[in-house]
């Protein structure tokens, strides 16, 4: 016949809470070994499996932080910004002063376009670490999207004043400068990123753009030629040099660039719509127009490519679609839209 245990009320509340403590050290091993696989599926890149793992470990322990923050960035890799930006609203609930987790934030929030909860992200995430030259960089890319580049220049010099060796940082601010048209110091700038690495394609592309709006075509060849030697496969140099060539009246060399473009990346639109412009000037409208379409299918708001549909569709007699072409070249924004409309089309 069974007996009931004979303990002391003492010994029963011992007892129990010696089984609270092996249920809790089961639990915590559980959700130790759960974020263990996690890293190791984050690390092969396997983000929503890590994702599910994180998950567990967050179950078997709601204050697990490193797991709250790593489940955010998997869901940050896959652009689930909206997903993040919740998960990381619990870590802060946790710890409010876990800086990284106001850096990835920011990053969730700059994911969904919204950018005044993105930039008080970044702002406190610089305040809770004044060193933290990827939260200034990520503010100054911020700026930039803004078109505000004085105050992206302003970041980018922090992040150089931070860590002067990273070429992101000079080639950054040296297009902030590029766009604000002082050129000069552009150059400078991305010559100082190549001090650091001189095999970066885009840099190389970088200056060649600049010098080609300098009016130095020969010295912008030279440097998008560069960037095509550092990268084989860099259809936008490809793209730029055969601007250039255009510009220079070289247009069988600027075809080949194009089509070197094309075949790297079908769906550069720009690549299309400049081919267009090429075969008008050779009088082949037909042609100049079925690039174009291809522009416009890729991208239905490249202005150029409804500037250079409307001229070859002129030349083919087709007057009422030329009018309708430049008139949605003119609300893109472009000034030759505007003058073809207002010259051809308002009777």
């Amino acid at each position: 016949m069974a007996q009931t245990e004979d303990l002391s009320p003492k010994e029963k509340a011992f007892r129990d809470s010696i089984a609270l403590i092996n249920e809790a050290s089961k639990a915590n091993a559980a959700g130790k070994e759960a974020y263990n696989i996690g890293i190791g599926l984050f690390s092969n890149k396997e983000y929503q499996k890590s994702i599910a793992e994180f998950d567990k470990a967050i179950k078997a322990d709601p204050t697990f932080m490193a797991a709250y923050y790593n489940k955010a960035v998997a869901q940050i890799e896959l652009e689930n910004f909206s997903e993040a930006t919740k998960t990381l609203d619990k870590l802060i609930s946790v710890d409010s002063n876990y800086t990284r987790a106001y850096f990835q934030r920011a990053k969730a929030f700059q994911g969904i376009n919204d950018y005044a909860m993105s930039e008080k992200n970044y702002e406190k995430a610089i305040r809770l670490d004044p060193t933290n030259s990827k939260a200034f960089y990520n503010f100054g890319v911020l700026r930039f999207m803004q078109k505000d580049y004085k105050d992206a220049i302003t970041k980018f010099s922090k992040c150089i004043q931070l860590d002067a060796t990273s070429p992101y940082y000079y080639n950054d601010r040296g297009s902030c400068y590029r766009l604000l048209g002082d050129y000069t110091k552009a150059i400078a700038d991305y010559e100082e990123a190549l001090k650091k690495n001189p095999n970066l394609a885009f840099v190389l592309n970088n200056i060649g753009t600049t010098k080609k709006k300098m009016k130095d075509l020969p010295g912008a060849l030279v440097y998008f030629n560069k960037a095509i030697t550092a990268d084989p496969k860099f259809y936008m140099a490809y793209a730029n040099k055969g601007v250039t060539n255009l510009a220079l009246n070289k247009k069988d060399e600027a075809e080949k660039d194009f089509n070197t473009a094309i075949q790297l990346n079908e769906k550069y639109a720009p690549a299309y719509s400049n081919l267009s412009a090429i075969y008008f000037q050779k009088k082949d409208f037909q042609k100049a127009l079925d690039f174009a379409d291809k522009a416009i299918k890729l991208d239905v708001n490249y202005a150029s490519a409804y500037l250079n549909r409307g001229i070859a569709k002129e030349m083919l007699r087709d007057m009422i679609g030329a009018c309708e072409d430049w008139n949605k070249a003119k609300e893109l924004g472009i000034e030759l839209g505007k003058s073809y409309y207002s010259t051809n089309c308002n009777n």
